[in-house]
């Protein structure tokens, strides 16, 4: 019995050691704080989208649904995460949704005319970029740029399979996407 207490006492004493709190030289990661505050779901898909990562902003999106619910921020930032994927059916739905909610972002409706660009569906993009130009008073250099490719390609539907290589998608700031010509 006493054998037994001895072991028990020597294994509480041994966790006790793994609850003192991380060094700041320490390799590891902290621990959950008890009582702390989640970072806010939206903050870090942004922060996520601008590193580059994602699928990892696609998950911090997904949870800012669960305590925010479908926003138009949040249908954004789906829509513009999928959209960096290459999941240009699901971005493109999502992208819809969120400009039917009354806040709607100029870069909202420009991520879409991107979706429509690559979609290869010319006029319709050309209608949500000049729709996203008006609402941000011409003030984004990428979204003119957009709807100057939109018009563009509009009057120059007829193009060959070898000029559709010369464009590709490139992010600009926070859920900002920018088609531009390969040099």
């Amino acid at each position: 019995m006493i054998g037994r207490a001895a072991v028990f006492l020597a294994g509480t004493l041994a966790l006790a050691g793994c609850l003192a709190p991380a060094t700041p030289d320490s390799p590891y990661a902290p621990g959950v704080a008890p009582g702390g505050q989640a970072v806010d779901g939206l903050l870090v898909g942004h922060r996520l989208m601008d590193a580059g990562e994602y699928e990892l902003a696609h998950k911090a999106y997904t949870r800012a649904a669960v305590s925010h619910g479908m926003t138009a921020d949040v249908l954004a930032g789906l829509g513009s995460a999928n959209l960096a994927l290459g999941r240009l059916g699901t971005a493109e739905r999502l992208l819809r949704e969120a400009i039917e909610k009354p806040d709607a972002t100029p870069e909202t409706w420009n991520n879409l005319g991107v979706v429509l660009v690559e979609k290869g569906n010319y006029p319709e993009a050309e209608q949500m970029l000049r729709r996203a130009y008006a609402l941000d008073n011409g003030e984004s250099d990428a979204i003119r740029d957009n709807l100057r490719l939109a018009l563009a390609k509009t009057e120059n539907s007829d193009y060959g399979a070898e000029d559709e290589q010369d464009y590709k998608l490139v992010r600009r700031g926070s859920g900002d996407y920018l088609v531009r010509k390969i040099p």
